[in-house]
């Protein structure tokens, strides 16, 4: 069987893959999405489905955009044979005067939720999300649609968790295949965190990482053709890659 497992990032939800449900399960993909509930959707997290297949037709595909592999539990990747990041870090504020100005201006979007200026705020984020597009390529999700109360406590809760992080998920497994796939124009990662990704994972597997960078995109990655490489590149066979 060939499984998928995705989780969205910060602010978004699992309509976002949408198109990519559609694609994936017409070339034989189960998908399931994970979801934090910011806005009018469940919170939802998936796990592996039981497998029957011979051990060597068994594929367990994390797709995470993100902050999104923070939000998986660690038994998810424990299991996982292949794992897609896509604008992703293992630490979020790097260390030195860049990180002490992030953590700031993080902890200000956080003071934000739930105030007279919150709406601006996350309007901005979508904004720095989606550029150097404009936002209106981007998915409508949670910030479009309205915060429940208890999202908005999520999203404050995800952004501790956003600064906090400082590695690799521990479930991690050494002998995953694991492709990183950078935004040349992310103004949410900031290319530091960038680097120190690019090296826990090296460091982390037996077999070097792929790595994409996606020239002239945003963090959103709103590359119309991503989802159909990402799909052909997991259906390769390993040493046709």
């Amino acid at each position: 069987m060939k499984q998928v497992i995705a989780m969205h990032g910060w602010s978004g939800d699992s309509h976002s893959w949408v198109p990519w449900i559609r694609h994936f399960t017409h070339h034989h993909w189960s998908w399931q999405s994970g979801e934090r509930g910011y806005g009018k959707r469940q919170e939802q997290m998936p796990f592996w489905q039981d497998d029957q297949d011979p051990i060597e037709l068994q594929r367990r595909v994390v797709i995470a955009h993100s902050l999104g592999p923070h939000l998986l539990p660690d038994a998810v990747f424990t299991n996982a044979t292949d794992v897609v990041l896509l604008a992703s870090f293992s630490r979020f504020v790097p260390h030195g005067a860049k990180g002490r100005a992030l953590n700031t201006g993080l902890k200000s979007m956080r003071r934000c939720l739930g105030s007279d200026a919150e709406a601006e705020m996350l309007t901005t984020f979508l904004t720095r999300a989606a550029a150097p597009l404009p936002p209106v390529g981007l998915p409508r999700g949670p910030i479009h649609e309205g915060l429940s109360s208890e999202g908005r406590q999520r999203l404050a809760d995800d952004l501790d968790r956003l600064i906090a992080s400082a590695e690799l998920p521990l479930g991690l497994q050494a002998t995953s295949r694991v492709l990183v796939v950078e935004a040349e124009q992310d103004a949410i990662v900031v290319p530091a965190a960038r680097q120190e990704l690019r090296d826990a994972v090296q460091t982390r597997l037996q077999r070097p990482a792929e790595l994409w960078l996606m020239p002239g995109s945003g963090h959103a990655l709103l590359v119309p053709d991503l989802l159909m490489r990402i799909q052909r590149w997991l259906d390769q066979l390993p040493g046709k890659r």
